[in-house]
Order: C-alpha cells, then structure tokens, then sequence
C-alpha cells in the first residue's frame, strides 16, 4: 500500500477547519488534520453504517475499548483492561473530566511549555489553576529538549495537584524516556499529584524512537494516573468524536466508571465505529502514512539547511508537527504573523504554546512533498528581501 496526500485541487473541496480558515491562495499548514485520503478500512465501516442506516445513539458495545487494547498490546507492549476504559466524545472531554474528578477548584494543575495550546483552556474549565514547569531547552541526549524534573518537583511540593503531561509531546515531537516517566510517577506519588498523560499522539511514533505510555512505568503511576487516548490524530478522525479515558488501577477506573452517564453516550456512534476499524484493521495504512511522515521531517531539514539556514529545527520522533525556532531571523516574538501576511503560509505562532515559543512556529507535515516545498520557498524568499 502506497499513501500519498491528495492534490491541493481536492483537498480543497473539504470542509474542515484546514480547508476553510483561510482563502485559496493560502498554504494552510496549521491545524493538525493530515492531507492523506481516508484510510480505506475506516472508510469502508463508515460506509456500512450508512447502508444499513446505522446511524442511532451508542449502544451498550465494548468492541472499540477491546480494539484499542489490542492495538497497545501489539503496538507498545502495553496489556490494558477494556473494563478499566471508557469513552467520550474528545481527548479535550477526557481531559476536562478527568481533571474534575481529580482536582478541587483552584487546584494548581502543572504544565510543561511549550505545549498544545488548548491546554490553557482546559485546566481552567476544570476549575483549576496553569502552573507552568517549562520544559528545558538543550535538554539532555541530544533531544532538544526534556522535562525539567527538578522544577516538577519543586511544583509538586509546593501544593499542585495534578500535572498535565503531553506524551509524546506536542508541539516538539518529543518522546519521554522511561526513565523520566518512572521519575515523574515516583515524585507525583510522594507528593500525592496525578498525573493525567495526554496520549493522543502515540501510534504516530515514528520508526526510529520508541513510545512509553505513562500507565505502563511503574506501580506508582498505576495508582495515581489516567490516560487519554483517541485515534483522531493518527488516523485523521477528528471530526467524528471518539476518545478513550484509559485507567490501570480499581482506584482510578472506579473514579472514571462513576462519571456521569452523559459523559460517555455523548460519544459519536460513527466516531466508535470508526475507531474500531482504525485500531483493528488500519494499521498498515498507519505505517505508510509514517514513511510519508518520516519522509517529509528529512525533506524539511534538507529545504531548511539549504534555503533557510538560519533556521533551526530538530525532527520530530513523533507526530507530523515541526517545530522551527526563527528567532535569529530577527521576525519577533510571531513570526507566523508575518509568514501569513506576506508568504501566504499558515502555520501555528509559536508564542500560542507558552512564552517559550516565542520567534518559534508550529509547521504541519502531513503535505505532499510539493506542499512543503512550496511553503518553505515561500518563507525564505521573505529572508532575503
């Protein structure tokens, strides 16, 4: 199976946020939504359910906990408990929930930035408080960047509740190391913190790293974690509303099965069937999708060395999201700003993901390699202006 992102003259004729935010003369490489056809297995159920009208309230069905069980089983080495899962509408659902469950209003919840934006919305609606642990840039290993243990602790002890982890972490691509999760659980367990790890990015691990789920680590963040899971990114389902909450311990699944009802049968039908089928039977298509993914992270460090050199990018191990610092172009704090105006290229502002994204943007890869050409051929002819 070969997987090739669709030409810009039908991609157009989509609907979705990517394809509407801004007018046709703008490469939108924003938002992460993939330009790669609909994988066919996960095309084919949703076309079954059409046929047989199967387009109801969600019934009383586990088949979607089971397929992602065997997906984490198969992908991770990770044995999970369909009965200690359950499923809501988004990750942003799993997230909001799971921290109200948690926490007490105006509980303190940690951070690390730069991160997914949303997340400074998220602890908030919860009832909870942003502290941010920003992340150490140089990190260690040569990865770029890392948690910043020492500052987690020093969160920790200083009366957070809750730490909001992004594993692997958007925007950077960034696996955790085990031993940085261990080390996470164990200081979160003595402090009496939970950890709730946003996980979405994970079958989007690419072929050269190797993803840990945090409830896998140890017996400390067995007991005080929760995962949120979803196939929306990896295989580009956003819009049909499907997520996991995936717990490890009686404790913590006793915490998610007592949620309210409503919280679960908001789940799409179509988002459940179509979850299943990617978990079970849209694996090879994943794996194609990542060689197209890993193919486009060497394309852009070849365009940027050659036609941006001022540019400084480290590829991702995960996702299909780069992180370019700009900073010594000298464009400001946004330069996604300018890059918009006057290149006519969508890509997310750094400085959105936490102060630590200032002079840095957010550049979607999951383009043709024409795309991405293109897009940067279009931002470096604004360096030499």
């Amino acid at each position: 199976m070969t997987v090739e992102a669709e030409p810009l003259s039908r991609l157009r004729q989509r609907t979705s946020e990517k394809w509407r935010a801004y007018p046709d003369d703008v490469l939108p490489l924003f938002v992460a939504e993939m330009d790669y056809p609909l994988a066919p297995p996960v095309a084919a159920a949703l076309h079954a359910a059409v046929d047989r009208s199967d387009t109801g309230y969600i019934g009383p069905d586990d088949r979607t906990q089971r397929a992602f069980a065997d997906f984490a089983r198969d992908r991770w080495g990770w044995e999970v408990d369909p009965a200690q899962t359950r499923t809501t509408t988004d990750v942003s659902v799993v997230i909001v929930e799971a921290l109200r469950m948690l926490i007490e209003p105006g509980d303190r919840v940690v951070i690390t930035t730069p991160v997914y934006p949303p997340f400074f919305e998220l602890i908030p609606e919860a009832g909870g408080v942003v502290e941010e642990v920003p992340l150490l840039e140089g990190g260690t290993d040569g990865r770029g960047w890392a948690l910043d243990l020492a500052g987690l602790e020093r969160a920790f002890a200083g009366g957070a509740k809750a730490f909001l982890l992004c594993n692997p972490h958007n925007p950077l691509g960034l696996i955790h190391p085990r031993a940085e999760l261990e080390a996470v659980a164990a200081l979160a367990a003595h402090h009496g913190v939970f950890v709730l790890s946003d996980e979405v990015h994970a079958p989007l691990t690419h072929s050269d790293a190797t993803f840990t789920p945090f409830l896998s680590v140890s017996d400390d963040a067995r007991r005080i974690g929760v995962a949120a899971h979803s196939a929306s990114k990896a295989w580009n389902l956003a819009g049909l509303k499907c997520a996991l909450f995936v717990t490890a311990s009686p404790e913590q699944a006793e915490r998610i099965h007592a949620l309210p009802i409503e919280v679960e049968v908001r789940t799409s039908h179509f988002g459940r069937i179509a979850t299943e089928a990617a978990y079970r039977d849209g694996r090879p298509w994943l794996d194609d999708v990542l060689r197209a993914i890993e193919t486009n992270r060497e394309l852009l460090s070849v365009l940027l060395t050659d036609r941006l050199p001022r540019a400084r990018y480290r590829e991702p191990l995960a996702g299909y999201l780069a992180w370019i610092d700009l900073r010594e172009l000298g464009w400001g704090d946004d330069p996604a700003a300018r890059i918009l105006e006057e290149a006519r290229v969508a890509v997310n502002p750094g400085i959105d993901f936490g102060a630590p994204g200032a002079g840095f943007i957010r550049l979607n890869l999951a383009c043709s390699p024409e795309v991405l050409t293109e897009a940067i051929d279009r931002i470096a002819e604004l360096d030499r202006r």
